[in-house]
């Protein structure tokens, strides 16, 4: 799933002539290109998609939907190590955790009419 998830600019930075900023996410801190809101400021809330900021967003929305991904546990699943949720989705152990045995999914034994 890829939502766009509201978070608070920390930072701003020009990387390469890109407008790049840290964005806190409820705890969670990544790298957001700023080229689609170039005026955004420290302390602002925007909505991120793809790892760009597409739009502003009150405190008071952006906290509430905060709340509510958190709640439903969506913010996990959004920023979760993207290895380990496939393999988990297939039935497997993580093959990025230390020491990690390979496991075969269970196969369905049913047989076709």
């Amino acid at each position: 799933m890829c939502l766009a998830v509201p978070g608070k600019v920390l930072s701003l930075q020009e990387r390469d002539g890109t407008l790049m900023s840290v964005v806190d996410f409820g705890g969670v801190h990544k790298d957001v290109c700023l080229q689609y809101i170039p005026d955004a400021a420290i302390g602002d809330y925007v909505v991120v998609h793809v790892g760009f900021a597409i739009q502003r967003l009150d405190e008071e929305s952006a906290l509430r939907t905060l709340a509510e991904f958190e709640h439903l546990g969506v913010l996990k699943e959004e920023f979760a190590d993207g290895f380990a949720l496939a393999a988990k989705q297939a039935g497997l152990t993580d093959p990025t955790a230390a020491g990690a045995e390979q496991t075969q999914p269970q196969q369905d034994n049913e047989v076709a009419p």
